[in-house]
């Protein structure tokens, strides 16, 4: 089973699901951990009897809310080998990158945007521990420019986190935002409504996660959903 995280203050919840979809759509199964400390997942993902922690099923993806560590999920489900594909965290404050041993993680991405909030706060998450931690930019931005990208490594520069070559971008886009908004009113997940470049992103994330994958056979998937 592979682990991959995805670390940062920006709120990032939606696009896991999204991208969690289409991996089970391609015969992947998937677990997805709201580790954040507002757990948006409580409020954006349809549940008939919810607790403090639970696990619910939604779009097919089970989704794990309010749980501090792997072990709390397996006590609550009794079953000590999880059977998943691939699991997917969302990680948002330092004290639960440490409970999911977010270090262990096959890959782990560093997701923000450029306002100050999200950069270093996001950084305060990886810490500054004396091992470096290999991380996948995935940047939030209107203007795409260099100066951007210079400006986190700065405020990095004494974080754990030694950069990947790859980079991913997403631009600020009003009709991803309102496709979003959307798919939360109607409790559904629809790519249709999204502009081009935010599904690019999203099928660099899944050919990065899941190469098995074809991504042409994706690209079909996206075409109907």
């Amino acid at each position: 089973m592979k682990k991959i995280g995805f670390i940062g203050a920006y709120d990032k919840t939606d696009l896991i699901i999204y991208v969690s979809k289409l991996l089970t759509m391609s015969g992947l199964k998937i677990l997805l951990i709201d580790g954040t400390t507002l757990q948006k997942t409580r409020y954006t993902v349809p549940c008939i009897t919810p607790s403090r922690c639970y696990i619910t099923t939604y779009e097919d993806i089970d989704i794990a809310i309010g749980f501090d560590t792997l072990q709390e999920i397996q006590s609550y489900t009794g079953i000590t080998q999880f059977e998943y594909d691939i699991m997917l965290l969302d990680i948002d404050n330092r004290d639960t990158y440490e409970s999911f041993e977010m270090h262990t993680a096959d890959k782990n991405y560093f997701v923000t945007a450029f306002d100050n909030y999200s950069l270093k706060k996001g950084l305060e998450i990886i810490g500054k521990d004396e091992e470096k931690r290999l991380m996948t930019k995935i940047l939030f931005s209107r203007n795409m420019a260099k100066e951007e990208d210079e400006y986190l490594n700065f405020l990095s520069f004494y974080s754990s986190a030694q950069w990947s070559k790859e980079k991913i971008y997403f631009p600020f886009e009003a009709g991803d935002n309102s496709a979003i908004v959307e798919n939360q009113r109607n409790a559904r997940i629809s790519f249709r409504d999204l502009t081009q470049s935010y599904k690019d992103g999203i099928l660099e994330i899944i050919s990065q996660i899941a190469p098995e994958i074809r991504i042409g056979d994706v690209k079909k998937l996206l075409k109907n959903i």
